[in-house]
């Protein structure tokens, strides 16, 4: 898998490629490691170039969003194609992260206070 990484407006943009299983999980969850460890805590995953995601890709995924949790933080996802945002219809995990249509409405998202409700 190849990780292109970015800050924008103080979120860590990775756009991703490729396969996302095990081994991509671990050098995605590492990428990420990097960031948190630099008190970014807004994480935004762009997977409009994931052609494959398995059990345990999903498995990095959920992983990464609990850590950023605990910190207080934010994880995004954007632009999953279908094959891809059907796996998470069908696991149910289209209801636990927070997925965007775009990477543009998500970034947006980061700067508009969020009141709760």
């Amino acid at each position: 898998m190849d990780i292109q990484a970015r800050e924008e407006n103080g979120v860590a943009v990775l756009s991703l490629s490729g396969r996302l299983d095990l081994a991509s999980g671990s050098q995605l969850k590492d990428e990420i490691k990097k960031y948190l460890e630099k008190n970014v805590t807004s994480i935004h995953l762009n997977l409009a170039k994931v052609e494959f995601i398995n059990s345990s890709g999903l498995g990095s995924l959920v992983s990464i969003m609990k850590e950023i949790r605990l910190l207080k933080g934010r994880f995004t996802m954007s632009d999953l194609a279908s094959y891809v945002r059907e796996i998470f219809e069908i696991t149910q995990l289209s209801h636990i992260f927070e997925i965007f249509a775009t990477e543009e409405e998500a970034l947006t998202s980061y700067q508009t206070p969020v009141t709760p409700s």
